[in-house]
């Protein structure tokens, strides 16, 4: 999956599941923040969800990229675009939360989806999952519900291979 195409599916989810959200979100402001969440990546590189030695640079490489990215705006445009950026990766509002939740969730349908490639390639351990999908609950508990019960069943079909 492309960057786009992650973002692109965020957004629809958040379209199709905003009633799902914890609290009430603002919908524009969420399909905004989604949009733009990972455009540091084109950057930073995309840093696997379980590389936990990649997870030790990431925030250097993206606060590094977001400069040299939103800086090619026009002052008014790069407020607004890395305010969104910084709203979600801190986690604080309803939209961020909600935002949060679908990006937490969208890998695990993909996985159900394909047979755990990704999980059992990267030797992804059922717990690893299970402590990236608790934060889900934070912007959903309906989708929090439903990342246990892929979880479960992913577990149930093997789909993490022998771990």
């Amino acid at each position: 999956e492309k960057s786009a195409e992650h973002s692109w599916h965020l957004a629809m989810m958040a379209l199709v599941l905003h009633e799902h959200a914890a609290e009430p979100v603002d919908l524009l402001r969420t399909v905004k923040m989604l949009l733009v969440h990972d455009i540091v990546e084109l950057d930073a590189g995309d840093t696997f969800a379980y590389d936990f030695d990649g997870a030790e640079t990431k925030a250097a490489r993206e606060e590094a990229a977001a400069a040299r990215i939103f800086g090619l705006l026009p002052p008014e445009q790069m407020a607004e675009l890395r305010g969104l950026w910084e709203e979600f990766e801190a986690r604080q509002t309803a939209e961020a939360r909600f935002a949060n939740a679908l990006d937490r969730l969208m890998p695990m349908f993909h996985n159900l989806a394909d047979g755990g490639t990704t999980w059992r390639v990267a030797g992804v351990r059922p717990r690893f999952v299970a402590d990236r999908a608790a934060a889900i609950g934070d912007g959903s508990e309906s989708l929090a519900q439903l990342a246990q019960a892929i979880l479960h069943r992913a577990e149930a079909e093997g789909l993490f291979g022998d771990v």
